[in-house]
């Protein structure tokens, strides 16, 4: 593999021009599909194979007005007087009426006739029923609802919005994540390679990538549904792998040459050794993302497969692009402070770095790397016992993780869902945040209605049931629970109702069924939660064939696998403190919600998995490619370590500034992701492929590049580490 990369990159370098035009002609072609298909992200989430999509199915079939997404309007008096008073029933009945006639509504449910008022009269709750689903209703819909609530106001009324869909649901992704982070990163590359031109080049070939990503998504929008957070988690994998993996082998490149190595060689070299570990990195995390399909749910699907693209955009561009670049670039990636100077110049402070970068190129055993290197070795046993220590104790949390999907709850006090779903719960009960809704037919007259919505009223735990609509066989009706939303004892109520179907229908020939937004959660996260041992195995098992091809021994793959979940359990425990226990939401916009974001824990294993495998590949090839040199294992562990602490900690810094600059964004279900990934990476780097496994390997020494005869006689030989590459060079 290492010559083909060798030969690619020398190709590109010798034609840079007409590498680059065709990528800028690949960013105009994708910009243009994109302008002309009009693509939109949106939130339309359906999960096949539920009950709670079969009751969807059946409303839009049946009952066309319940079908779409429902609105709560909340109308709070000041405490003095009932809305039920003249005046506050006045302002509300006529904001009701003016409510019907804004666009996309199907109809409004009067609290004052439905007599939807609280026990204490403070506060009554009007339903309002659109005609489309939450991710068609439009945003000016939403406007004009708050305007037609204005009678209610005026009247002295405070007036607030929860449900499905609301006013500002959906907030506007700006692009502050995107250039918060990148500034981050070029200082960061500043420091590390004290040359402006390095650590622009990185970040322009990834900004390249993200245009091409985010645009071809938009464009795909137009034929698909993506979800928003699709989209936001394809740009941080797209822009963070995109520098990470330029970082990788720029760094290569400007160490052979200050080594003194041509300028054609050294790109060359640096892709058919570095872009061979860039390309085993980028296929395990495009396997671990591509593997989300597995799980069954067309919107992770989705996800990943974007995601995925996302990053073999990064890892093309980085094997294509960038040697093109550098080819522009020449000698320039060298430069520590402008234009060379003389040799009594060089005795500033420019001249010193450049002095010290030099030496390091030469003999990587003076750089402050290698003394790290050194100490790993050394001290490998107390260094493995106190970083699974460390690790342990972030992941402690996690063993109190509780899975859903969060509601108004988890959402700042100063937004409106939050404000109304306080005001329902102390006034009304915390039930009624999140109503059932369940479905009866064929029936075959209200009476048959009546008697089903009475056997429901009294299952324990049900504050209420009523008949909501009877339209074409089919009965809807609206059950109460005496618990919130996100409580256990609801989900235990709704497995409860399916279970006892057939006596509550009190017809065998009756299909009884359970769905709405809290059956909808509670089946997603159960089918989330069914799917992760599969995906697992999917996913560890495939990267544990890639990298045991890669590296050609079975106990670099079980080390990386170990790694892993460690990485993975204190990412957990991270967010599971600051989300769920609260322990500084504030800090993120964020409030102390009971459950963690369901389909976190699947994410961050794809995501996580990938990203731990690019640092595995670059520490671990820099420690085999010294191996095969010396023959020596623990020097081997402290050069090879010592030569990736600097890349490593700066792509690992920069990803987690990029992950955490995305929880900047006003969308709650993408805070607690962005930590994760965050926290994960930050461990996985610098705990994990940084300490754990290099001490690991100090212990385990020569063993640990052990392989049957067999096996090189069987299976192919990548040369990762570019060692078959040198001696056809020499």
């Amino acid at each position: 593999m290492s010559t083909y990369l060798y030969r690619l990159a020398r190709w590109c370098f010798r034609r840079r021009r007409r590498v680059l035009s065709a990528w800028l002609l690949a960013v105009v072609v994708v910009v243009v599909l994109s302008v002309l298909g009009h693509g939109t992200e949106n939130n339309n989430i359906t999960i096949p194979g539920t009950e709670s999509q079969q009751v969807a199915d059946l409303l839009e079939a049946k009952i066309p007005a319940f079908s779409g997404a429902q609105t709560q309007v909340v109308f709070a008096s000041n405490g003095q007087q009932k809305v039920t008073s003249a005046t506050y029933a006045a302002g509300i009945q006529q904001a009701v009426k003016q409510m019907e006639k804004v666009p996309q509504v199907a109809e409004v449910k009067d609290p004052i006739l439905t007599k939807s008022v609280s026990p204490d009269g403070q506060v009554a709750l009007a339903t309002v029923l659109w005609n489309t689903p939450a991710a068609a209703v439009n945003d000016s819909s939403l406007s004009d609802l708050q305007t037609a609530a204005a009678p209610a106001q005026q009247a002295g009324l405070q007036v607030q919005y929860g449900g499905a869909v609301y006013p500002g649901w959906n907030p506007a992704v700006t692009e502050t994540p995107e250039v918060i982070g990148i500034v981050i990163a070029l200082v960061i590359l500043l420091i590390t390679f004290g040359a402006v031109t390095a650590a622009v080049l990185p970040i322009v070939s990834a900004l390249i990538g993200v245009v091409i990503t985010v645009t071809g998504i938009s464009a795909l929008a137009a034929v698909t549904d993506i979800a928003t957070v699709s989209t936001t988690v394809a740009i941080m994998l797209g822009l963070s792998t995109g520098i990470d993996y330029g970082v990788f082998i720029l760094s290569r490149h400007r160490s052979q040459l200050l080594a003194g190595r041509p300028m054609e060689e050294s790109v060359a070299t640096a892709v058919g050794t570095a872009g061979s570990a860039v390309v085993f990195a980028g296929a395990t995390v495009i396997v671990a993302l591509a593997g989300l399909s597995v799980v069954g749910i067309p919107f992770l699907r989705t996800m990943g497969l974007v995601a995925a693209a996302a990053v073999a955009i990064s890892a093309l561009i980085a094997l294509t692009l960038l040697p093109a670049l550098l080819g522009f670039a020449g000698d320039k990636v060298t430069h520590f402070a402008g234009p060379r100077r003389s040799t009594r110049e060089q005795t500033g402070r420019a001249g010193h770095a450049e002095r010290i970068a030099r030496r390091s190129a030469t003999d990587p055993s003076t750089s402050a790397g290698a003394t790290w290197g050194r100490f790993v070795s050394r001290f490998r046993f107390p260094v493995l016992l106190a970083g699974i220590g460390v690790t342990l104790v972030i992941a402690i949390p996690a063993l109190s993780i509780n899975l859903g999907l969060p509601s108004a709850v988890s959402q700042p006090t100063s937004s409106t869902a939050r404000q109304a779903y306080d005001l329902i719960t102390d006034h009304f009960g915390p039930g009624y945040n999140g109503p059932l809704l369940v479905t009866a037919n064929p029936v075959a007259n209200a009476g048959e209605v009546a008697g089903i919505t009475a056997r429901l009223s009294k299952v324990p735990g049900v504050i209420s049931a009523k008949p909501a609509a009877f339209q074409n066989g089919t009965a809807v009706i609206q059950v109460i629970p005496a618990t919130g939303p996100n409580d256990s004892a609801t989900t235990a109520l709704v497995n409860q109702i399916r279970g006892e179907r057939t006596q509550l229908s009190g017809s065998s020939s009756v299909d009884l069924l359970v769905g709405g937004a809290t059956a909808s959660n509670i089946d997603v996260s159960n089918k989330l939660t069914g799917a992760l041992p599969v995906f697992l195995l999917v996913v560890v098992g495939l990267a544990f064939i890639l990298l045991t091809f890669a590296f050609r021994t079975i106990l670099v793959p079980v080390t990386s696998i170990i790694g892993f979940l460690l990485s993975i359990a204190a990412a957990l425990g991270a967010t599971v403190a600051v989300f769920q226990w609260g322990w500084g939401a504030s800090l993120f916009g964020a409030a102390k919600s009971p459950v963690t974001l369901s389909y976190l824990p699947t994410i961050l294993v794809a995501i996580i998995f990938g990203l731990s495998s690019d640092y595995e590949v670059f520490v671990v090839s820099r420690i085999k490619e010294e191996f095969t040199k010396n023959g020596h294992a623990r020097r081997a562990v402290e050069r090879g370590t010592g030569v990736s602490v600097r890349v490593v900690s700066a792509a690992a810094l920069i990803m987690f500034t990029i992950f955490c600059a995305f929880t900047t964004l006003p969308l709650s279900a993408v805070k607690p992701i962005a930590v994760s990934f965050a926290v994960g990476v930050l461990i996985d780097a610098f705990v994990v492929r940084l300490t754990l496994i290099p001490a690991t390997m100090a212990i385990v020494r020569a063993k640990l590049w052990y392989h049957p005869q067999w096996f090189s006689k069987y299976v192919p030989d990548p040369d990762i580490e570019g060692a078959q590459l040198e001696k056809r060079l020499a």
